[in-house]
């Protein structure tokens, strides 16, 4: 059976159902049968919500609904932060899967998503409460990144940027605390924007979630998508405690539009060790310097030492053992139960019994160490217009390496090194996207990193845009 829907991306198959070309029910059914048919090789999805997303597209062009942004276009929602009421919600943990744990309520972003005409088919795989850069919960298993099906999508991301790169869906729900959407989207040559603190909500039950590191976004594969999405779905819910400033204008209207000459900073050393990225990013990063310059931007390889430093990271690690402490606690309760380490993968369990021990002395200053890092990190804006960086450090790591019980031994083993240049963004809050504009010796996918100063989502969209009309990436897809 053909698939005529599989390669267009969301803003192409909701103008389908807008004008009558093709049904909701189409759409949501050709999606279903990808991924009955390739997700038990790449795991992607571990909770399908079949029938629902069926019933809900029957009903898709009923009344306004049909002026919806995304209306009948399927979709997925990563199985962590964001939840949808009736549908289980386990963060990756074994605990909450055994319990059979279902979310009694929407969070707001998830409203917004359906308000924007999304139908959701599933649920999609995530590391453990979502502390790792690659999608090895042992509770579902791992997801095989669609271009080598023996390397890793990245994390905490990987299910959703996996399901998308293969084709399953066009758009799905991702989120960012230390690189989460841009390490999968680089890694399954996706665009992935991780905006301004803010610009998105995690309302009802949080104001912030792992204090100020948490963005709500999306995986898709075309700047135009992130942007509409952007729109669809961005502002502060009641009682938010911070909110980006307003666009000027849609974001949707930012592609396609004129790029003034920018002066733009480019480094490619890791921010935490000094070590050089791969050869492969460092490619990836020279060869969109060179697009930039084609451009009429002035590119400048620099040292921004403002991006130095360890205390950043330290912090956030008793940040992210605190806040899992919290929540184990939040969990305990609603099951009625004690969750301890032994109920966690190791790491997490590790992490839990320190945050456990943490006093609130030891947490603010932790925040305050993160606070003057990326004070210190922002001052970047004071010479530049937008960074250039590598997203990762590498290509994809094959699996097993940084897994749950990792092969330590591996001279690929080393678990934090995905997310060295993405983490001081999350700290800053300012926008930062990726896109698939190299590949490497092997074939996989070299994401680069464009990053703006805070509330200039606009800039990194419209740059992004540019960059797409310069060397188009849609037709690039992993060997399914």
């Amino acid at each position: 059976m053909t698939d005529d829907f599989r390669w267009l991306d969301a803003t192409a198959q909701a103008e389908l159902v807008r004008t009558g070309a093709a049904s909701a029910l189409e759409l949501v059914d050709a999606a279903i049968r990808r991924i009955e048919s390739e997700n038990p090789a790449i795991n992607a999805v571990i909770t399908p919500l079949f029938e629902k997303a069926r019933a809900a597209a029957v009903d898709a062009v009923k009344g306004d609904r049909r002026n919806a942004p995304f209306v009948g276009v399927p979709f997925l929602l990563k199985d962590a932060v964001c939840h949808s009421a009736g549908d289980p919600f386990h963060a990756g943990m074994q605990v909450l899967k055994d319990a059979g744990y279902i979310a009694p309520d929407d969070t707001w972003l998830a409203a917004r998503f359906r308000a924007a005409g999304l139908l959701t088919v599933g649920k999609s795989n995530t590391p453990e409460y979502a502390t790792s850069a690659t999608t090895e919960p042992l509770a579902y298993g791992a997801t095989h990144n669609p271009w080598d099906l023996s390397r890793s999508p990245g994390g905490s991301s990987g299910g959703s940027a996996a399901a998308v790169a293969a084709g399953f869906v066009p758009v799905a729900h991702a989120n960012d605390m230390g690189g989460s959407i841009r390490i999968p989207a680089a890694f399954c040559g996706l665009v992935g924007l991780k905006p301004s603190r803010g610009r998105t909500t995690i309302g009802p039950h949080w104001g912030e979630y792992w204090a100020t590191l948490t963005h709500e976004h999306v995986v898709c594969r075309t700047v135009r998508d992130t942007a509409r999405m952007l729109d669809a779905v961005s502002g502060a819910g009641i009682g938010d405690p911070y909110t980006a400033p307003l666009p000027l204008r849609p974001f949707a209207s930012e592609v396609g539009a004129a790029v003034e000459p920018l002066r733009i900073g480019m480094r490619w050393h890791r921010p935490d060790t000094g070590a050089t990225a791969h050869a492969d990013c460092i490619a990836g990063v020279e060869r969109t310097a060179a697009l930039l310059t084609d451009l009429g931007h002035t590119v400048e390889l620099d040292p921004l030492p403002e991006l130095d430093g360890r205390e950043g990271g330290t912090g956030l690690g008793v940040v992210i053992a605190a806040w899992l402490a919290h929540e184990i606690d939040l969990w305990s309760a609603r099951l009625g139960r004690d969750i301890g380490p032994e109920d966690l993968e190791p790491m997490n369990g590790l992490m839990l019994e320190r945050g456990r021990s943490l006093g609130a002395r030891e947490y603010v200053a932790a925040v305050h160490s993160m606070q003057l890092y990326g004070r210190r990190v922002a001052q970047w804006t004071e010479r530049f217009d937008v960074l250039l960086l590598p997203t990762a450090t590498a290509p994809p790591p094959p699996l097993g390496v940084n897994s749950p019980i990792p092969d330590t031994s591996h001279p690929e083993f080393d678990p934090g090194a995905p997310a060295a240049f993405t983490v001081p963004f999350d700290i800053t809050g300012e926008p930062a996207i990726s896109v698939p504009l190299h590949r490497s010796n092997a074939g996989l996918p070299i994401g680069v990193q464009l990053v703006a100063p805070y509330g200039r989502d606009d800039l990194v969209i419209r740059l992004a845009a540019s960059l797409e009309v310069a060397a188009p990436w849609a037709a690039h897809h992993p060997p399914i």
